[in-house]
């Protein structure tokens, strides 16, 4: 296997894109718009600019890594005589079923199917193709290039075949596979965004305040991160999505989404991408500054 497609060039896919081109994989990235193509291309080159700099790796590495990277608008193109295609789009069930059922129709029959989805249900996917049994989770974590865990979610028919050769696989990215089952969520967002989302509910209450709150966490449960700064970084709307899809197949409320969060979302305010979440970013990408809407 050395031919890869990945499906999006937004975070999440040129993240993926970045990883295989590095582990000397040829890699097509896929997206609709060329806008986001050249974003994410200049995306992997300044991670790659900072990996020179921290001598991690060398300029023809980085060279290299690039050259391993071929951008394409028309899928029909760029998932031509790949072995697996790795679909990164938007956390939107409609979209990806779409996308892998275009997929199905024009990728070779030993193409595997994989999708980075966070939360969506595989078996749900595969039922969308003719080929089930190749179709199957593949879910990296934010920022890909540094973080190792790769959740692999099998669907009800995906084969043993097809989930051994993507846990070898994601050995060689480097990566720490680890197979879990298909319900909502997983097992890295059925745990982590509860705690999100009652620590928005925290803010919500008027327990504390947000830096309090991330504090809390940070210096009593050695978190590096607080909640809502990384509910910040992965994005409210995701966080948001990510809880609905959970809601909607549980049909239990400890799921259901802060009202806080949903008015958030609503106003625009979707952490670091917008420049405003819990924290501002209008200066910092780091979270320095309390949202004026919470501060004291």
């Amino acid at each position: 296997m050395k031919n890869i497609a990945v499906i999006g060039a937004g975070t999440m896919g040129n993240g993926i894109a970045h990883t295989f081109a590095q582990s000397g994989f040829k890699v097509n990235l896929i997206d609709i718009s060329e806008a986001s193509l050249e974003k994410g291309m200049a995306t992997i080159s300044k991670n790659l600019d900072r990996m020179v700099a921290k001598e991690k790796i060398s300029e023809a590495d980085k060279a290299e890594t690039l050259g391993n990277i071929e951008t394409f608008t028309d899928s029909g193109y760029g998932v031509q005589n790949v072995d697996l295609v790795v679909e990164a789009a938007t956390e939107n069930i409609d979209l990806k079923l779409k996308i892998f059922k275009q997929l199905d129709d024009i990728c070779g029959d030993d193409t595997i199917l994989a999708t980075n989805t966070s939360s969506i249900s595989i078996t749900q996917i595969a039922a969308a193709t003719s080929r089930p049994e190749k179709v199957i989770g593949m879910h990296f974590m934010n920022p890909v290039p540094i973080m190792k865990l790769v959740e692999i979610i099998r669907g009800y028919n995906t084969s043993d075949d097809v989930t051994k050769t993507i846990m070898d696989l994601s050995k060689t990215l480097g990566k720490i596979p680890t197979e879990v089952n298909d319900y909502p969520g997983f097992v890295a967002n059925r745990i982590l965004m509860p705690m999100i989302n009652e620590s928005i509910e925290t803010l919500y209450n008027g327990v504390a305040g947000v830096e309090e709150i991330d504090t809390v966490m940070k210096l009593g449960m050695a978190h590096p991160m607080g909640p809502l700064q990384l509910a910040d970084f992965i994005g409210l709307d995701v966080c948001l999505s990510i809880l609905n899809v959970m809601y909607d197949g549980f049909k239990n409320p400890k799921y259901a989404p802060c009202p806080l969060l949903v008015n958030m979302v609503q106003a625009g305010k979707l952490g670091v991408k917008s420049g405003e979440g819990f924290y501002d970013y209008s200066e910092s990408r780091k979270a320095e500054k309390v949202s004026k809407q919470f501060s004291k």
